[in-house]
């Protein structure tokens, strides 16, 4: 196998990579043999058709499709290796010939990596966060915590409230006459959630259990039924249960209970010290964001389309992971919001190339720097995969191959050059 390298314009290249006639044949061969049972011929039981009869009758090209298919992988993979490119595109492939008896040769058209002209990145200056934490912050938390343990009550001495759980009957009307959609029965609503379109909640606050009330609303204009858009109904309404939320007393006997500490004064110490831990690990990402947005505005590159348009497959990718890990295939998402995902990949396109030119500028700065990885940093990091995986170190180290190695340093010495840029800016 050969590879020649032509280098394009905006940081495109051309590989023209040429198999050997043998390596041609031999894939032809076994193409015969994966495809003879399927192939009919006068005379001849399937399978027992000689490849030259077949390729007599069809064509000789019957098993070119097949071969290049097989050839192309491989061969590719080989090319990388040789040319000592940095290739960071998905290549477009197209066959130049493809003839028994002769090499086969084919193009891969693919984008490298951009050089980048590094601007300023020392003494960069961005804002200072504020990471006090006030007393309504952790007043805030502390609530949010007591309506987690709240009790549900059921109330049966009075009227519907603003933020009382209810359960209704209900059932629509437009010019009297019900409408498709528009009845339900047994059906839990919170007062004030705005589940309902606008002015339907409202109008159940002083209602009884058990007597029935109208509710008369107006459809919004954008309401997704278009029999219904702009329209006014009446709803009548039967309130069949309340239950109002009780909030534990914020006491010592409530702060042993969601903590493990005995008193409240110590779980509002304790709630205070996380939120400042919060807001300072949200300042420190906060910092380093805004540090490498600054040196890539002050920094020159060109993102060639097919690196952007890979790295958008492969945000999408991610995506459809970790929704599958919740039980959600990408078909259940589209049908449920409606999105394709053409409109996915167009959506990510800013996040794509922001992720590209942060990764570009670090590891311009890497360069410029000589940061490496230490073998410190190095086992380190294998601990902390080796925690996530529940596996011991040493059997990380068996089952990582050498390219992952090399990748797992390049990503240490990324980090370490986004601390580094952190640690030399200037808070204004």
């Amino acid at each position: 196998m050969s590879v020649q390298v032509e280098k394009l314009e905006k940081n495109m290249a051309k590989l023209t990579i040429e198999v050997s006639a043998e390596a041609l044949e031999k894939a032809i061969e076994e193409a015969y043999q994966k495809n003879k049972n399927k192939i009919s011929v006068p005379g001849f039981r399937k399978g027992k058709v000689p490849r030259q009869m077949i390729e007599r009758m069809y064509g000789k090209e019957i098993f070119y499709e097949d071969a290049a298919n097989a050839l192309i992988p491989g061969a590719y993979e080989d090319a990388l290796e040789e040319c000592e490119e940095d290739i960071v595109s998905s290549p477009a492939i197209n066959v130049v010939q493809i003839e028994a008896g002769k090499p086969f040769i084919f193009t891969a058209e693919v984008a490298l990596k951009p050089e980048v002209k590094l601007g300023k990145y020392k003494g960069v200056k961005v804002d200072k966060a504020d990471v006090t934490v006030t007393d309504e912050e952790v007043d805030a938390e502390i609530n949010r915590e007591r309506e987690n343990n709240a009790r549900n009550i059921e109330v049966t001495d009075r009227a519907v409230k603003d933020g009382d759980m209810t359960v209704i009957d209900f059932e629509g009307f437009v010019d009297d006459v019900a409408f498709d959609g528009g009845k339900g029965e047994n059906y839990p609503l919170t007062i004030g959630s705005g589940a309902f379109i606008p002015g339907f909640e409202e109008q159940l606050v002083g209602a009884e259990i058990g007597k029935e009330v109208e509710v008369n609303v107006t459809f919004p204009e954008d309401y997704h039924a278009e029999d219904l858009k702009g329209k006014a109904a009446v709803f009548k309404c039967t309130v069949k249960e309340i239950k109002e939320k009780e909030l534990p007393e914020l006491d010592d006997e409530f702060a042993s209970e969601v903590s493990e500490f005995d008193t409240l004064a110590e779980y509002r110490a304790d709630v205070k010290g996380k939120l400042e831990e919060k807001k300072a690990k949200e300042a420190k990402e906060a910092k380093e964001a805004a540090v490498i947005e600054a040196i890539v505005k002050d920094s020159d590159m060109e993102i060639p389309e097919p690196m952007l348009e890979t790295q958008q497959r492969q945000m999408v990718d991610e995506f459809a992971q970790r929704i599958q890990m919740q039980g959600l295939s990408m078909e259940q998402y589209f049908q449920f919001t409606g999105a394709t995902y053409e409109q996915m990949i167009q959506q990510v396109k800013p996040q794509a190339e922001k992720r590209i030119q942060s990764r570009l500028v670090l590891e311009a700065i890497v360069k410029a720097e000589n940061i490496e990885a230490t073998d410190a940093d190095y086992e380190e990091e294998l601990k902390v995969m080796a925690e996530a995986y529940q596996m011991e170190v040493d059997k990380v180290k068996e089952l990582l191959p050498e390219k992952s190695v090399e990748q797992i340093k390049k990503d240490i010495a990324v980090r370490k050059a986004a601390d580094f840029v952190v640690e030399n800016a200037k808070e204004k």
